[in-house]
């Protein structure tokens, strides 16, 4: 070996142009991972959560959650009670329909006896309906079943006399009459609850001029 070679022998077999720099290879290592993003002695980017970016108070989350929870309950009840109440009108309103179409029918089928019940006071007024003939007992039959039909009479000589109730057609001068008054029954009124099915006929004393 010369003296030559000896001098350019660098103990250690390191670089001398790399001693000559002076860099130390642990700093290069550095410099290479500082594009990475990481942060020494942070938490690593995975770990963060968006409350821990934007410093969101759970609290303050947790609250506006109940008061969303509490707003649509709210709504829900307000939407129960509409739908009972529409429920309630709707059970009211098939009850009164009902109820009319059952005066309907009843009626429908009172009005059907009128004219039977008609010959049967003609009848009577004859002396036809003698007690303990089938006549009298048939008669009977229809009479017990228009009253428990809830079928009514109403009109009777002496009462006074109602144009609500009563149809007049004949008014007879009546001297010491002092109002209208009911002097004969021709046709008699019916009713089926408050229901008139049929003005009285009758003739009406008035008092005399």
């Amino acid at each position: 070996m010369t003296d030559k070679d000896f001098d350019n022998e660098v103990p250690g077999g390191e670089d001398p142009e790399a001693q000559a720099s002076g860099s130390d290879p642990q700093v290069g290592r550095n410099d290479d991972n500082a594009g990475d993003g990481s942060v020494p002695g942070d938490v690593d980017g995975d770990d963060l959560t968006v409350d821990d970016i934007l410093g969101t108070d759970q609290n303050v989350d947790a609250a506006a959650e109940d008061a969303v929870l509490a707003d649509l309950e709210s709504q829900l009840l307000g939407d129960l009670k509409r739908l009972q109440a529409e429920y309630a009108n709707y059970r009211r309103r098939t009850e009164d329909q009902r109820e009319i179409e059952i005066a309907r029918a009843k009626g429908s089928v009172a009005k059907g006896l009128l004219p039977v019940l008609d010959d049967l006071d003609r009848a009577a007024k004859h002396g036809d309906l003698t007690e303990g003939t089938a006549f009298a007992a048939i008669a009977e039959k229809l009479r017990g079943l228009a009253e428990r039909m809830g079928l009514e009479t109403y009109g009777a000589a002496g009462e006074v006399f109602d144009p609500q109730q009563h149809e007049a057609i004949f008014q007879a001068p009546t001297p010491g009459a002092t109002e209208a008054t009911i002097l004969e029954v021709v046709e008699i009124g019916y009713r089926l609850g408050s229901v008139e099915l049929r003005p009285a006929k009758v003739v009406v004393a008035v008092p005399a001029e």
